[in-house]
């Protein structure tokens, strides 16, 4: 799955235990009702943040991830989470020069026409 936006957020790396570390980046959407999404890189993925800043668009590779957790009560709850594993640079579309429309050409109506032979055309 894609995520395209521009960047809001780039959290410093954080190191969450010894072995484990994560990093965070917002990308907010660009539709009628933008979206903020937060996504998680981790571990080597974290690296790829170091070249983006706030208000670059962007277009992210995700995954969405799903756990179960069972609390010490006995209650089960659910957690997802959506971890980013590619990141690239989109490019304003440059409006491309276009070559100028050549001048329509007048056609003379046709003279030589049969009513009396079948129309094949199929419309």
């Amino acid at each position: 799955m894609e995520v395209t936006g521009k960047i809001k957020v780039v959290n410093p790396e954080q190191q969450v235990s010894a072995s484990f570390k994560k990093r965070e980046l917002v990308v907010t959407t660009e539709e009628q009702y933008p979206q903020h999404i937060m996504i998680e890189f981790t571990q080597d993925k974290c690296d790829l943040l170091n070249n983006y800043s706030i208000g670059e668009p962007v277009k992210v590779s995700i995954n969405l991830r799903g756990r179960e957790w069972v609390n010490p009560q006995g209650e089960t709850r659910y957690f997802n989470s959506i971890q980013g594993w590619r990141i690239e640079k989109l490019v304003a579309d440059a409006p491309a020069p276009s070559a100028p429309m050549p001048a329509a050409q007048a056609f003379a109506p046709a003279t030589n026409l049969n009513e009396d032979e079948p129309d094949d055309l199929p419309f």
